[in-house]
């Protein structure tokens, strides 16, 4: 059914086919709200009259009959709205997704060209952004814009020729020094001399492909979506090498040697974990992409109406300069939490945003408190926030709340309703809903202004009933944007000294304004508002603070709405806003999570305008252990006990043996080490015991043996089972005190510390995701998708002697077993620790392969290498195709998708062909494997 609406007349499906993208690329366009409205401006936008007229006799030209020039004639003046061919189509496209926003005034000057072929390739139209971009709103010569984007140029094959020839010529002697390595050079040098060459494609249907170095010869299939493999300069470029090179040798097909870089010197200190440890660096600045505060005189934003020109958004000289003087040039931003809830790991993501951008530019960054709605609003809250900014490690310039400006507001309001832009309404709630939706005004919409001020005096002054009346702004009902809609200013709010409240529409921009705010930074869902803000400051003549969206941060396998985790919190589902299950940062913290590994996370994750991603956990997870394991010390836990007897131990003796904290820790150093007891009567996990041995076992079973972490062999020479003969009591063994034996297992053990006295005695709490799928919040009861495994409570756990004086909020690595935290419910007579994180992801492969489609897949046999075609992107719209090489036969390996990267794991060797792949240096947060190779498609061809 829905199918059938999206492809019914007029939908932006429809509109997306007929300028001739494929379906599934409209499809993915449609799933991006911003590109879709973009994309469909694009479409139905007017030409310049100039390039109107310029179309027309261009397409009069290329058609014969009075029809088909009538046609096209109309299609040029109302945009393309009844479609065109592809490469035209394309080119719209790239308008839609990367024009820059600061040149919209000019956007219909460079459809025309567009739509007339007069720009037909997109290197003209990277070209035509550029010098857009630089001119911003300002006029321009047409001459100049030609030239800066190649109009009229058009590249022969004669001059592909010759720029080949030219540049053989210029780079001989390299040539002849790399010889076929200097391939991709060349074509490059080719590419700089004839920019508007428009490459003519060979498409390769199959091919017959030999591995390198196997003899193997495969059939690869068609690759529909990768860059073309091959111009006339790359076909001239070969025959050319060819003729002065002739056949290639083994030297030719030899990889250059790459220098390794010096690993620099291990840290053998490890004696206490630094409190403040360094945050983990990052290659590029996430705040290169924000302007500086004197550039704020730029057109980045209109605001179309339906009855008046466009408002083209930005500041006088006049306005900035006086901003610019009170501000000393600085930037200020501000990180404006509404204190109803408690604050989750989205908030952080905008606090590294607004906190960081003020840091990293010498900045001021204002806490500010959006209370104006009073009957959300806790001490609570406000208190938490306080709490968990510092803790996050930001330093507020100011903390403010939105009432210290309700005086000026007030005013403000009253100039508003003098200039005739606002009005009081006696509309309901439900009525103001209805108009709204048939676009309809207010039957008081054109009253008096001096009634309407004369009104609003007495809502402030609390002489009109609650919900009796509104002070509503006078925007634009007819506004294609709903946000437009005469968005309420003001409510009726009985309390102690104001009787009414502004809205949140109302306040938030003029309160930027007043606090001179240089970057007002917020989430995509915000950026239809940008209409309201803008509108609202130029009516009132107040400075325009330069507003930017970022995508908000989702998380796999948890809800972030303020709604759903209260009702989790209010419905006892959870144990309260900082149960560790949670993403609150209440919650993260108590489960152990460090505020440098958020921020780590967040930095590595970027500050982007990618409105449809999800962030995996797991990736939130390798910054925790990154983090704790550089600063949590090693410990020994048994969760569930299962007593060995060392039968040949004396009875009553205890040996102290040194356990590492650290396990790259100097034998020298005696802090970097802790003692345990090794007694008669030790504690292994039952999980590390087995009535039936096998090969890929490494634990303990009859007649077998380990090895006891810091200790010494113990061999299993007999087992006591209970009354019903299964269940087992204990394990009677015998140990190596010459430690000869060399067992290939080692496990983790707990000793009791003197003669019949039990270990020290604590409680684990092991946490795990809160919800089974990655977004329950897709499913229609996402209550019936909370994992009951969530949270499991071992009651009965044995710790090391050391730990009896652990503090809450210490932070340690059980061994074999994750990074746990000393919980606040802990007492003096009893530890309670919860699991930060496990040693390593123990989600298996068919889970993580998200958005990846396996094709084909040859069996792998150890040390052959083998293909593996997959296609990636979303597992519903695959994009491209690619192929894998792998050598090795691990039984761990795993692919995953996310933003056209590959994650890999458990391989001896890859290599990623196509050029749609690279290596993220931390998607993930693997480092770079050294024995990857990227090939790229040419070179693949190259050893057919």
């Amino acid at each position: 059914m829905e199918v059938k609406e999206e492809e019914s007349s007029g939908t932006p499906l429809e509109l997306f086919l007929k300028i001739g993208l494929d379906e599934r690329t409209a499809r993915n366009t449609i799933a991006n709200n911003k590109v879709t409205n973009n994309l469909t401006a694009v479409i139905h936008e007017k030409l310049s009259d100039a390039m109107v007229g310029e179309s027309v006799n261009i397409v009069s030209e290329m058609t014969e009959s009075f029809i088909e020039r009538e046609a096209m004639a109309n299609l040029c003046l109302a945009g393309v709205t009844e479609g065109c061919n592809r490469t035209i189509g394309n080119l719209l496209y790239m308008v839609a997704t990367k024009y820059p926003a600061n040149a919209l005034i000019h956007r219909p000057t460079l459809l025309g060209y567009i739509v007339s072929t007069k720009i037909k390739t997109p290197a003209q139209l990277e070209a035509a952004f550029s010098f857009l971009s630089s001119t911003a709103s300002e006029s321009f010569e047409l001459k100049e814009f030609e030239e800066a984007c190649g109009v009229g140029v058009e590249v022969s094959e004669e001059d592909i020729e010759q720029a080949v020839n030219e540049v053989f010529k210029q780079n001989k002697g390299s040539i002849l020094e790399l010889r076929y390595r200097i391939n991709g050079d060349l074509f490059g040098h080719v590419r700089k001399r004839l920019p508007w060459a428009d490459p003519k494609i060979v498409k390769l249907l199959k091919a017959r492909c030999r591995l390198p170095g196997t003899g193997i010869c495969i059939d690869l299939p068609l690759l529909r979506h990768l860059p073309a493999l091959f111009t006339l300069s790359q076909k001239l470029i070969d025959a050319k090498l060819y003729e002065l090179l002739g056949e290639r040798t083994a030297a030719d097909n030899e990889k250059p040697s790459k220098q390794k870089k010096e690993k620099p010197a291990k840290v053998e200190d490890k004696k206490v974990a630094d409190e403040n440890p360094v945050q983990p660096s990052e290659d590029l600045n996430p705040f290169l992409i924000f302007p500086n505060p004197e550039e704020n005189f730029k057109v980045h934003t209109e605001v179309f109406f339906s009855d008046r020109p466009v408002l083209r958004c930005c500041n006088t000289k006049e306005v900035l300069d006086k901003h610019l003087k009170r501000t000393s040039g600085k930037v200020y931003t501000r990180f404006p939490p509404e204190p109803n809830g408690y604050l989750h790991i989205g908030h952080a993501k905008a606090m590294f945003v607004s906190f960081g951008l003020a840091k990293e530019r010498g900045g001021c960054c204002y806490l500010r408190y959006d209370d104006t709605n009073p009957e959300a609003e806790k001490k609570e809250y406000i208190d938490h926030i306080e709490e968990i900014v510092e803790w996050m490690g930001w330093k507020p310039f100011k903390i403010t709340y939105t009432s210290d400006y309700f005086q000026e507001l007030y005013e403000l309001a009253v100039e508003l309703i003098r200039r005739g832009h606002a009005y009081v309404d006696h509309q309901t709630p439900e009525e103001i809903k209805e108009y709204r939706e048939k676009k309809m005004d207010s039957p008081w919409r054109d009253r008096p202004i001096a009634e309407s001020l004369e009104l609003f005096e007495e809502m402030r002054r609390g002489m009109i009933e609650e919900g009796k009346a509104t002070l509503r702004m006078k925007q634009d009902m007819q506004s294609d944007n709903g946000n437009m809609y005469d968005l309420i200013a003001y409510r009726i709010k009985a309390r102690d000294k104001w009787c009414i409240y502004p809205s949140y529409d109302y306040a938030h921009c003029i309160v930027d304004s007043l606090e001179d705010i240089t970057h007002s930074l917020c989430t995509l869902e915000f950026e239809t508002r940008r209409a309201s803000y803008y509108w609202l400051l130029h009516v009132l003549d107040l400075y325009q603070p330069y507003v930017w969206e970022y995508s908000r941060l989702n998380v796999t396998n948890t809800v972030m709405s303020k709604r759903k985790l209260n009702f989790l919190v209010t419905n006892k589902h959870v144990d309260g806003w900082d149960d560790p299950r949670l993403m609150t940062l209440a919650g993260l913290k108590r489960r152990g999570v460090t505020s440098t590994a958020i921020n780590a996370f967040v930095r590595g994750i970027g500050i982007t305008r990618s409105d449809c991603s999800t962030i995996r956990l797991e990736r939130l997870e390798y910054h925790i252990r990154e983090e704790l394991n550089r600063t949590a010390p090693r410990t020994m836990v048994v969760l569930q006990p299962l007593k060995v007897v060392v039968t040949n131990l004396e009875s009553g003796l205890v040996m102290d043996l040194d356990a590492k904290k650290w396990p790259d820790a100097s034998t020298e150093d005696s802090s970097a080490f802790y003692k345990v007891p090794f007694s008669r009567v030790v504690y292994i996990e039952q999980s590390d015991f087995r009535m039936k041995d096998s090969k890929d076992y490494y634990g303990l079973a009859p007649g077998k043996s380990v090895l006891l972490r810091y200790a010494f062999p113990i061999k299993c020479t007999e087992v006591v089972l209970a009354d019903d003969n299964k269940s087992i009591v204990e394990i009677r063994a015998e140990y190596d005190p010459s430690k000869k034996t060399k067992p290939k297992g080692v496990i983790h053990w707990v000793a009791e510390p003197s003669r019949e006295v039990d270990p020290l005695s604590i409680e684990v709490r092991l946490f795990d995701k809160l919800f089974n799928s990655e977004n329950p919040a897709e499913h229609e009861n996402w209550l019936s998708d909370v994992n009951p495994q969530s949270k499991v409570v071992m009651s009965g756990a044995y710790a090391v002697p050391s730990l009896r004086d652990a503090a809450m909020g210490d932070r340690f690595q059980f061994e074999r077993l994750g990074y746990f935290v000393v919980d606040k419910d802990s007492t003096p007579e009893r530890l309670v620790f919860n699991r930060t994180v496990t040693l390593r992801d123990s989600y298996d492969a068919s889970f993580s392969m998200h958005g990846v489609c396996l094709v084909n897949q040859m069996s792998i046999e150890p040390g052959v290498l083998k293909p593996v075609c997959l296609e990636i992107g979303p597992r519903e719209h695959p994009t491209s195709l690619c192929f894998i090489l792998l050598k090795g036969n691990s039984a761990k390996q795993r692919f995953f998708d996310a933003q056209k990267n590959f994650l890999c794991t458990g391989f001896e060797n890859l290599a990623v062909g196509g050029a749609v792949c690279r290596y993220p240096s931390e998607l993930y947060g693997l480092p770079r494997p050294e024995a990857f190779e990227a090939f790229t498609a040419k070179s693949w061809m190259a050893t057919k």
